[in-house]
């Protein structure tokens, strides 16, 4: 969905009368306000289904961001399965890494977009609550690691829906090392 530039406006004066009278009802003006600055107006359609708005496009870097935090979802919630034993041994394989591996988030310089795509999918969206309260900001460039993950991940979750292992894990984190960084 794309609004003009009247109807953003519009909205957002809306917004403030909800806010200036005390208003409770079914929107939130707060969403509302975070959807329009954010230039994440895609997210309206998702908070509110019953609203039967035209299909419109949503931006490509949205599927890649669901991708991603469904990615380390697993990632993280297949390393609680494992045992002590096997999380020793996944960190003693993933140096230079040597801590439980976790979301970092996208760089808040060049991979804003995703920041702000990830905080409306988790923070008012509620979806992927594991990483809610989480900074999304990296402080670094992550989309290239993430897509070279990505690919591992695919192959290792292709048809199956079980808790990774230690080698898939393996795997996948060790794409957060640039290839030509790697020790081979």
């Amino acid at each position: 969905m794309k609004l003009t530039n009247g109807e953003r406006l519009i909205t957002l004066m809306l917004c403030e009368l909800y806010d200036k009278l005390d208003v409770v009802g079914e929107v939130d003006p707060d969403f509302l306000r975070t959807a329009i600055y954010t230039e994440n107006e895609w997210s309206l359609a998702w908070k509110y289904p019953g609203i039967p708005f035209e299909s419109g496009e949503e931006p490509p870097e949205l599927r890649e961001v669901l991708d991603i935090l469904e990615m380390w979802s697993f990632i993280e919630a297949s390393y609680t399965e494992l045992s002590e034993e096997d999380k020793s041994s996944l960190l003693a394989e993933t140096q230079p890494f040597t801590a439980a591996p976790r979301f970092p988030g996208f760089d808040g310089n060049n991979e804003a977009e995703y920041i702000s795509i990830s905080s409306i999918l988790i923070d008012q969206l509620d979806r992927f609550q594991d990483f809610s309260g989480r900074d999304l900001n990296a402080h670094m460039p992550t989309l290239d690691m993430y897509r070279r993950m990505l690919a591992k991940f695919r192959e290792a979750r292709e048809g199956n829906w079980d808790p990774l292992g230690v080698d898939e894990l393996e795997s996948i984190l060790a794409e957060r090392v640039h290839p030509e960084n790697r020790a081979d």
